[in-house]
């Protein structure tokens, strides 16, 4: 036993000496100095244990993450852009790295009622649905820096009422932190002064060979979960909470992402592969749980996917096409990059046998999410 510990000690100090050697190459903290809308923008460097996040307070979005593989070598494991410019006008993907809301995820036909009233949001979605919040949605805005230190930041934003049809003034608080054991948590809290649907995520994409380097297909996935939200061809829930046993998406058994993406099936068809809301199966209403694993057996990379949520929307980068480049200037291509985002499922406004997303005043919105990183040799 007292050898295997040596062994095990010796292993980790030489994977830490390689690791120092193979410090992350950062992106220039200069390419994002600037002031939009009246409110200077800036990028903050996060570190603990043997990861470095990079963030940005314009739209509170992950620029960069960078973790070791088994041989200790570091590489950016999230998909986005070098500067702020291409996240003000990009010239490809929107939601790189972002935070999403007030009510991430779809509303169908861009409409909700609350009571006898009938509010109406930007049909930025196939000109039919609302996603991620409309045109300005939390990840078109720039947070306010409540403070920031060497492994956390704090940030604060009022969406006021009427902004893209929501109501209330809904005054968030998101803090991001790097914990010493390697993990990249969210803290959601929010209150409003009108009853009002609030559903946050966050939209890092994960590449973890690094950019466009592969396919997700190759991926080993879990997800903890028995059921999951079927869609039309529209991407907006049936209504229905299927059974995933015998189906593309039964991931409880954990297998390649690539093994089932292709089967004949009507829901793989309507997203292109996989772009779904799975249904936790979770042990407890309100602790976080682990919800989703993903290991890339070639660097030995796997992030683990826990929160306090009912639900998990797994996107394999279907429309990727290979016509924009990320911060390394490399094409993205299909199914290159993958996103894990935390939540209450998708048109829960308009599915009232979904968990509610209604926040009145007086009560406190409130999500934890925590990217967990790890190696394995």
């Amino acid at each position: 036993m007292k050898h295997s510990f040596i062994i095990s000690m010796a292993a980790s100090f030489a994977l830490a000496a390689c690791a120092h050697q193979n410090a992350p190459a950062l992106i220039p903290a200069e390419n994002f100095a600037d002031t939009l809308d009246g409110k200077p923008v800036a990028l903050y460097t996060l570190k603990g244990g043997d990861v470095t996040l990079q963030v940005t307070n314009f739209g509170a979005r992950v620029v960069s993450i960078f973790t070791p593989d088994k041989d200790g070598a570091y590489e950016d494991i999230v998909v986005g852009y070098n500067n702020i410019k291409d996240y003000v006008t990009p010239p490809g993907e929107r939601f790189f790295g972002a935070c999403v809301g007030p009510v991430a995820n779809r509303i169908g036909n861009a409409r909700f009622q609350i009571d006898d009233i009938l509010y109406s949001t930007p049909a930025n979605d196939n000109g039919v649905n609302t996603l991620h919040g409309g045109y300005i949605g939390l990840d078109n805005v720039v947070w306010d820096v409540v403070s920031a230190d060497e492994s956390s930041i704090v940030l604060h934003f009022l969406h006021p009422d009427g902004l893209e049809g929501y109501p209330g003034n809904k005054d968030i608080t998101m803090t991001y932190t790097v914990t010493p054991e390697g993990e990249f948590k969210i803290d959601y809290k929010a209150v409003t002064d009108k009853t009002t649907p609030i559903n946050i995520s966050n939209h890092p994409f994960f590449c973890l060979r690094g950019e466009a380097n592969g396919t997700v297909e190759d991926y080993i996935m879990y997800i903890k979960s028995s059921s999951f939200i079927p869609i039309d061809s529209l991407s907006i829930p049936t209504g229905e909470i299927a059974d995933v046993t015998g189906t593309p998406f039964d991931f409880r058994t954990a297998h390649a992402i690539g093994e089932m993406i292709g089967e004949d099936d009507i829901q793989l068809k309507n997203a292109r592969g996989y772009d779904h809301n799975w249904c936790i199966d979770r042990e407890t209403e309100n602790d976080v749980e682990l919800m989703c694993t993903v290991y890339d057996p070639q660097t030995g990379r796997q992030v683990d996917v826990l929160s306090d949520q009912p639900g998990i929307q797994f996107y394999s980068g279907n429309f990727f096409n290979g016509k924009s480049c990320g911060k390394y200037g490399r094409p993205l291509g299909f199914r290159s990059s993958l996103a894990l985002e935390t939540q209450h499922y998708p048109d829960s406004p308009n599915n009232p046998q979904f968990p509610s997303v209604l926040i009145e005043p007086g009560q406190t919105y409130t999500q934890t999410c925590i990217y967990r990183f790890s190696v394995h040799k």
